[in-house]
C-alpha cells in the first residue's frame, strides 16, 4: 500500500521533487504527472498537489526508477583472487572493505564469490536490493567463464541443462559454451541463476572437469566488461535503473 496522502501538508510537492531530481522543468514535471507517467510507491498519481517524502518515496517515471538523493550507494567491484567476500576478516586477509573506504555508508555484498573466485560482486546500502537480487524466487541470471580440468566432451552441455544432482539438490544451467581446448584444459563459459555456495565448482566437480581457475562475468543485466582485478566503482543511471527495473524497484 502506499505510504503518502497527497492531502497532507507535509512533504514536498511531486514536481518539484521530480525537477530537483534532473527529470525535466517543473512545468515538465507536472505534464508528467497529469498524463499518468509517474508512480509513488507503485501507485499511479495524477494529482499535482501530491506531496512526498524525497527520502522515503519510490518514485518511477515512463517505468524508470528516478533516485532522489546521493544516499543511494551501489558498487561494482571486479573483486581479485585471494580477497574474501566479506566486509572484515578476524584472520587479516584481505576483504571487501579495503576497496570501499571512500565510502561512509554501511554496504550489503549482493551474495559472494568465494576466495579463490575472481569478478563481478555488487555491494550496495540498500537492504531491499541486495535481498531481491540475492532471493531465489528473482532468478537473477549469472555468467561465469571457468578453465577446468580435461577436455570436455559435445555432450557435456546437453547433461548440465537437463540437470546434474548435488548434494543439496539438482541444478542445471541456462547456458554452456566450450570457448577453446587446450592441452588438458578446457575453457567454458557457464550461464545459470542458481546462487548455492560454490555452485559451479561444485557442478563442474560431479562432472568430471574441476574448476582451475573462475571468473564470474556477468551479474543480472551488468557484465564486467573491462575492469582490471580490483576495480570498483558506482553504479548509477541507466545501468542502476536497469538492475533495479529486473526486480521491480
Amino acid at each position: 500500500m502506499s505510504n503518502y496522502d497527497p492531502h497532507v501538508p507535509e512533504g514536498i510537492r511531486l514536481q518539484k521533487v521530480l525537477a530537483q531530481a534532473g527529470v525535466g522543468s517543473r512545468r515538465a514535471c507536472e505534464d508528467l504527472i497529469a498524463r499518468g507517467k509517474v508512480q509513488v510507491n507503485g501507485r499511479r498519481v495524477t494529482e499535482l498537489g501530491t506531496r512526498v517524502d524525497p527520502q522515503t518515496a519510490i518514485i518511477h517515471v515512463r517505468g524508470k526508477r528516478v533516485f532522489l538523493d546521493d544516499s543511494h550507494l551501489t558498487l561494482v567491484l571486479n573483486k581479485p583472487r585471494g580477497v574474501v567476500s566479506t566486509m572484515s576478516d578476524p584472520e587479516g586477509r584481505p576483504c571487501l572493505a579495503d576497496f570501499t573506504a571512500d565510502w561512509d555508508t554501511r554496504l550489503f555484498h549482493v551474495g559472494r564469490l568465494d576466495t579463490d573466485t575472481e569478478g563481478l560482486l555488487l555491494l550496495t546500502n540498500d537492504g531491499e536490493l541486495a535481498n531481491r537480487l540475492t532471493h531465489p524466487s528473482w532468478e537473477v541470471p549469472k555468467t561465469y567463464v571457468a578453465t577446468v580440468a580435461g577436455q570436455v566432451a559435445r555432450g557435456l552441455g546437453r547433461q548440465l541443462q537437463s540437470g546434474v544432482e548435488l548434494e543439496d539438490g539438482i541444478v542445471s544451467v541456462d547456458g554452456f559454451t566450450v570457448k577453446g581446448i587446450h592441452g588438458d584444459e578446457s575453457l567454458v563459459e557457464i550461464q545459470l541463476h542458481s546462487g548455492k555456495n560454490r555452485v559451479v565448482r561444485r557442478l563442474m566437480e560431479a562432472v568430471g572437469h574441476p574448476v582451475k581457475a573462475l571468473v564470474r562475468t556477468r551479474f543480472g543485466t551488468l557484465q564486467l566488461g573491462h575492469m582490471r582485478p580490483g576495480t570498483i566503482k558506482r553504479l548509477d543511471g541507466e545501468p542502476l535503473a536497469a538492475l533495479m527495473r529486473m526486480v521491480e524497484l
